[in-house]
């Protein structure tokens, strides 16, 4: 059996050939790049999901996309068994397998070294759920995936096109006993809608949700949110625009566009009084933007949920008489800086700071009863302790309690079923953010009132080696090369509320600087002058 498969994986080395001198590393975003130069890695990382599902006697998902990047890239990340993302340790082995070039023997007597290690056998059972986005690539590296993965004789679960937080969902699902929900896209489409007009429904006085028009990015979300929409059109008015039939993925448009460059996606003409979202390629984003009366651009970022979020929990868990619930939002350094000092010093929430990363937050969100956790972005989620879920259970069947306070635990179970708790979810942000607006009687524009953000400029800067940044302190502060902090904070103290930090991307040869102070033009200033020194200390 051994030779058999030896001999199936040599055939596959030599029909998805590694391209000479290629180097990659599994990131934040797993492997992505170029689609041509992928088929490669499809084999290895097939080879690395029937180890992981062997090892752990469980599902494991892998989802083809990029995300966010433009249609000509694609990727490959694997999704643990209770949907999360890959354990960090395995990364390791993520990266090692990559390094190997073509030679059949020198793999193979790795696979077998990792197969000792891990105490598993090729015919060990293992299951893998696969899916993928809308790019035209994605399929034939979907198909890399599965004969790679039957190699090491693995089960492969095909569902075919999905939004990535999706796929979460479903790992979750298949491997929690359905206790979570049905492992299929109808079980993930009647929870989340479900759970949102059992929400409305409940809600005395609850204001029937406004319009919303969202941009798709010609993505995989716009062919789930037509169902939703289609579904929920009793309830909510959904618009959805670059729906797939003419504009290209991410191209233009999209929650990353968005946000980076501050405006609308292109040839969407904003209206005023009408409200109006962008989620991202595999809809794992989200942000919220409209014009206001002086016929400005207004957005509302991640930092802007997770306020919103807060407040709506922490005001439900007061009126449900739940008591000593501890309740913590996580942010990154992207984090803008109004926005922490609203939390800790108005809302009084406690805020904890993680490196960039979707794992280093949801890690930290598992330290509270519910943690909240929002990258800048638009990619967040909110995580539910057991202990909060059977006190909120509880709640709603204690004949004791007031009609009030049993509705508002009501209303805070029916909120955690919108929630996909695996990862950031632009669908469930979505309906979740409407259904808040309903029951709390709010606009976007006061959503946007709460707190006002500090001016602030992103920039990349391209160097020979993003490597040379090194960081510590959740990224805030840069330790190589050396003296490199040293200027920043030079540069930084000439600013009034001047605060900027670098650090290597995840995904991309640049490194990203980040800069806040009074006004956009000072904050414009201090993003170049910091992008200027970055290109001096890495010359």
């Amino acid at each position: 059996m051994t030779h058999i498969a030896k001999q199936k994986l040599g055939q596959l080395l030599i029909q998805y050939p590694k391209p000479a001198g290629l180097t990659m590393g599994y990131g934040t975003s797993g492997f992505r790049a170029r689609s041509d130069i992928l088929p490669w890695i499809m084999v290895r990382m097939g080879l690395l999901a029937s180890l992981r599902a062997k090892v752990k006697k469980a599902c494991v998902g892998v989802m083809i996309t990029a995300s966010h990047n433009p249609e000509c890239d694609n990727g490959v990340k694997l999704i643990d068994p209770m949907g999360e993302m890959l354990d960090q340790s395995w990364e390791v082995y993520a990266n090692n397998l990559a390094t190997f070039d073509d030679n059949i023997d020198e793999l193979w007597e790795y696979i077998e070294l990792l197969m000792n290690q891990l105490n598993v056998q090729p015919q060990d059972e293992a299951v893998i759920a696969l899916a993928h986005d809308t790019r035209q690539s994605s399929i034939p590296l979907a198909y890399v995936i599965r004969q790679s993965a039957q190699v090491l004789h693995s089960i492969i679960l095909d569902f075919d096109l999905m939004t990535t937080p999706q796929l979460h969902y479903v790992v979750r699902c298949y491997n929690d006993d359905c206790s979570y929900g049905h492992y299929t896209e109808a079980g993930y489409f009647d929870k989340l809608c479900t759970a949102f007009q059992n929400l409305i429904e409940m809600s005395p006085g609850a204001q029937r949700p406004e319009q919303v028009i969202v941009d798709a990015a010609n993505g995989v979300g716009a062919v789930k949110l037509q169902y939703v929409a289609a579904r929920l059109s009793k309830l909510i008015h959904i618009d959805v625009l670059n729906d797939g039939t003419q504009g290209h993925l991410n191209d233009c448009c999209g929650a990353d566009y968005v946000k980076l460059l501050q405006k609308p996606p292109a040839g969407i003409e904003l209206r005023p009084s009408l409200k109006y979202c962008s989620i991202d390629g595999d809809a794992d984003r989200l942000v919220y933007f409209f014009i206001n009366s002086k016929k400005q651009f207004c957005m509302l970022d991640g930092d802007r949920f997770s306020v919103l979020y807060a407040s709506f929990l922490h005001t439900k868990l007061q009126q449900a008489k739940l008591n000593d619930v501890k309740i913590g939002v996580i942010q990154t350094a992207y984090a803008n800086g109004s926005s922490t000092d609203y939390l800790i010093n108005t809302m009084h929430v406690p805020v904890a700071c993680v490196p960039t990363g979707v794992k280093f937050l949801h890690h930290k969100a598992q330290d509270y009863d519910i943690g909240i956790y929002f990258e800048a972005n638009g990619h967040g989620t909110v995580l539910f302790s057991d202990d909060i879920k059977n006190k909120i259970k509880t709640a709603v069947d204690d004949q004791s309690r007031t009609a009030e306070e049993r509705l508002a635990a009501n209303q805070l179970r029916a909120f955690i079923n919108i929630i996909n708790e695996t990862v950031g979810d632009a669908i469930a942000d979505l309906l979740a953010t409407e259904a808040i607006f309903a029951i709390m009687h709010l606009t976007i524009e006061q959503w946007l009132q709460l707190y006002t953000d500090i001016p602030q400029r992103q920039l990349k800067v391209s160097v020979r080696d993003r490597t040379m940044i090194q960081t510590t302190d959740a990224e805030r502060c840069c330790t190589a090369p050396a003296y490199l902090q040293d200027r920043i904070d030079q540069i930084v103290s000439k600013y009034q509320r001047g605060r900027s930090f670098v650090r290597p991307s995840g995904t991309e040869d640049v490194v990203r600087v980040y800069a806040e102070a009074h006004t956009q033009a000072d904050a414009d200033k201090l993003a170049n002058e910091v992008r200027l020194a970055v290109e001096e200390f890495t010359r």
